[in-house]
């Protein structure tokens, strides 16, 4: 018989997820059949540290319409989900989280939606299950992120969604060494929605998402989409010129006039310590983007595959 491709393709990264994969995997076998039995489900093993690995070849071994890929080493998520992208093949591909806090059941709805005529439907967290800290600072990272790419940025939805082919298969020509796969998806367009989806607490583990790595995935998301910081302290450095100029004048005429003294050394050295740092900030500030340069002319792959497993296949390949 000719193989098919899917209808659905299921796109998963994974890290320290282990006590979550078997209950992940049974709930979204009923909820895609309720679909189409004709589906596939990836997990890509982000080189974690627990079992998840031993247990994605569990499960695969045992459902052909499961897929592992697991990763040389840790490349981080997104470029994990970019490893999923490229090898799914269905029609429509769903991409969420592996620790149960974007719930299978969920794919009805985002599915029952896009056949409405969507290309993007993304799913809107709009009772998000965080501590507060989290909450609050991811408000403050696409708020800050709205502002410096001139774009409006959702701080409750994240990477859950379902997309259409012909939108991932544009979001893969996108060959940047930084992927963040929410603004890829935005970038290219197509016609899109969002639907307001359960979100549950995580029960499991805790979140591999330090604030520090938080913060990098900030000022490299900001770094890689947006050149507004050099032009907002391009402006700043054109403003303390102006305004360098006017005291001058200021300086000038009372001089003339005599009403008051020069000012002395302490304005002078105030002065001197805070244009050395604007001139330290805009330069580091270029030579982030110069880092940032670097890094994607290099052209060096954005994950490498160590293992694949294929039941359908009954091997793994490396």
């Amino acid at each position: 018989m000719e193989n098919t491709k899917p209808h659905i393709s299921v796109v998963i990264p994974v890290y320290n997820c282990a006590d979550c994969l078997y209950e992940l995997y049974n709930r979204l076998v009923i909820t895609l059949d309720q679909i189409n039995s004709d589906f596939e489900i990836i997990f890509v093993n982000d080189a974690s540290p627990q079992n998840d690995w031993k247990i994605i070849l569990e499960l695969a071994g045992q459902d052909s319409r499961v897929k592992g890929i697991n990763l040389s080493r840790n490349f981080g998520q997104h470029n994990a989900i970019t490893a999923g992208l490229d090898f799914s093949t269905g029609e429509w591909i769903v991409v969420m989280d592996g620790d149960l806090q974007d719930q299978p059941e969920e794919i009805l709805k985002l599915y029952q939606k896009a056949q409405d005529g969507f290309q993007i439907v993304f799913g809107r967290r709009f009772n998000r299950q965080d501590n507060y800290w989290k909450k609050q600072s991811s408000k403050l990272f696409y708020w800050l992120f709205s502002y410096l790419t001139d774009t409006k940025q959702d701080d409750t939805v994240a990477n859950y969604g379902i997309y259409h082919r012909v939108v991932i298969d544009t979001v893969l020509t996108m060959k940047e060494n930084l992927r963040y796969f929410p603004t890829a998806v935005r970038w290219v367009g197509f016609h899109s929605t969002s639907i307001d989806i359960l979100h549950s607490n995580r029960n499991i583990g805790m979140s591999s998402y330090s604030f520090k790595k938080r913060l990098n995935l900030a000022l490299d998301v900001i770094l890689a989409f947006s050149d507004k910081p050099l032009r907002i302290v391009t402006q700043l450095g054109v403003a303390l010129s102006l305004l360098s100029f006017v005291y001058a004048i200021y300086i000038f005429f009372g001089a003339l006039l005599n009403s008051k003294p020069v000012a002395g050394w302490s304005s002078l050295m105030v002065s001197i310590w805070f244009l050395s740092g604007i001139i330290i900030s805009i330069l580091g500030l270029a030579g982030m983007y110069i880092c940032k340069t670097f890094n994607e002319v290099k052209n060096r792959p954005i994950y490498v595959v160590g293992e694949i497993f294929e039941n359908k296949n009954n091997n793994v390949s490396t």
